[in-house]
């Protein structure tokens, strides 16, 4: 890699929350290190506070900058004038690679890209869902049609990066088999993150950490929280930490149901600050790729009690005892009074710190994607070469 020379890395993606922003300030944090021009652009309406810690953090390593425009999550009009904005900007940044992250993310990074193209201007582009669009179901005239979209941006897409088995193995299930580059590279942390965090004096039984919306599950986690004190007769305590639409809706959940002294609700901090409250966390979704907060709590030493939905059974294992049946109280309820009333169940039922680092860490999915990089772009050609579209 010492004779490659250094790359123009641009990352598009939607909302800067949640595990896409993480994997991309790894990313960034490395290439950075490694030599690299990286830049991010990203919705300008989104996050808040603490994403804003988090931009500071990785400011320093973006060469390229920070650009933020205003990014839908829906599909609406104004994407054509948000489409002409964002080509404007990237056309300024020079890129080698475009790599977009989520599906209205790698719209604009595969589209952009093609238009540079056709103005025989070289760049790769690369697409991660990280599940997004492959949580649509192809029974319904919405998931079909997003879907169908997936297989017609293949045209305009030089690799796909799946981070995870079950990633891969579900879009050639419901999109098809892709007829582009593809490769495997698991989400991972960084060394940093391989330290135990003890929990603090006043910790609670539980905590939930992320988005508060329904895919992600907090209304199953406040159900299975009633469910598992009628298991074990006595009450217990609890957080839900995280931002997001429905916070409001699960606050009332709470009260209706006599649990709003027992769980509590703080907004959105760093994970090593929420850990310190719990030893126990809880990823009850419905839905997922490769969640960061598994892999997270794992090498804070955390017991973790998750959906058996996504890669996370790719983390735990495929038979783990920490593994519920998604959307299901009662199941999670179970699993969650047996972490509590069990003599050693995180020994016995968590994998080791060591066996994680060896597959899921930062330094080993950034150099991995950087070879595919290299791999897409020709050290050795200029940027005025014509490329085909």
């Amino acid at each position: 890699m010492a004779t490659q020379r250094p790359l123009r890395i641009l990352h598009c993606f939607r909302s800067p929350v949640g595990g896409i922003f993480r994997h991309v300030r790894d990313l960034v944090e490395e290439h950075s290190r490694a030599g690299h021009h990286i830049g991010i652009l990203c919705d300008s309406s989104t996050g808040g506070d603490y994403e804003d810690s988090l931009f500071d953090d990785i400011r320093p390593y973006l060469s390229l900058g920070l650009t933020r425009v205003p990014i839908r999550r829906s599909i609406s009009p104004s994407d054509i004038a948000t489409m002409w904005d964002t080509y404007k900007k990237i056309k300024s940044l020079r890129p080698d690679v475009l790599h977009g992250h989520g599906a209205k993310g790698g719209v604009l990074a595969r589209l952009a890209g093609s238009a540079l193209r056709v103005n025989r201007y070289r760049v790769a582009r690369l697409y991660t869902a990280h599940g997004g669009s492959l949580h649509y179901s192809r029974s319904s005239l919405g998931g079909q049609f997003v879907l169908r979209m997936e297989r017609l941006q293949e045209y305009f897409t030089d690799a796909l990066v799946f981070i995870c088995e079950y990633e891969r193995d579900t879009y050639a299930r419901k999109v098809g088999k892709p007829r582009t580059k593809t490769r495997l590279i698991y989400n991972g942390i960084a060394e940093r993150d391989f330290e135990l965090i003890p929990t603090r004096s006043d910790a609670v039984h539980f905590i939930y950490v992320g988005m508060l919306r329904d895919l992600k599950g907090p209304d199953l986690f406040v159900d299975a929280f009633a469910k598992t004190e009628r298991l074990l007769g006595r009450p217990l305590s609890a957080l839900m930490i995280g931002d997001g639409p429905d916070r409001d809706r699960y606050r009332e959940m709470m009260v209706e149901r006599g649990l709003g002294k027992r769980i509590g609700m703080l907004p959105a901090m760093r994970v090593h600050e929420a850990f310190s409250m719990a030893q126990n966390l809880v990823v009850p979704s419905r839905a997922e790729a490769m969640p960061y907060i598994v892999l997270e709590g794992l090498g804070a030493g955390k017991t973790i009690i998750a959906s058996r939905v996504g890669g996370i059974p790719e983390v735990l294992g495929p038979d783990s005892a920490a593994l519920v049946e998604a959307g299901n109280s009662d199941d999670l309820a179970r699993v969650m009074a047996e972490t509590l009333s069990t003599p050693d169940w995180h020994a016995r039922t968590m994998p080791k710190p060591e066996a994680v680092k060896a597959v899921f860490s930062s330094a080993v999915m950034a150099r991995d994607v950087l070879k595919l990089y290299h791999e897409l772009v020709d050290p050795t050609a200029g940027r005025a070469m014509p490329a085909a579209p």
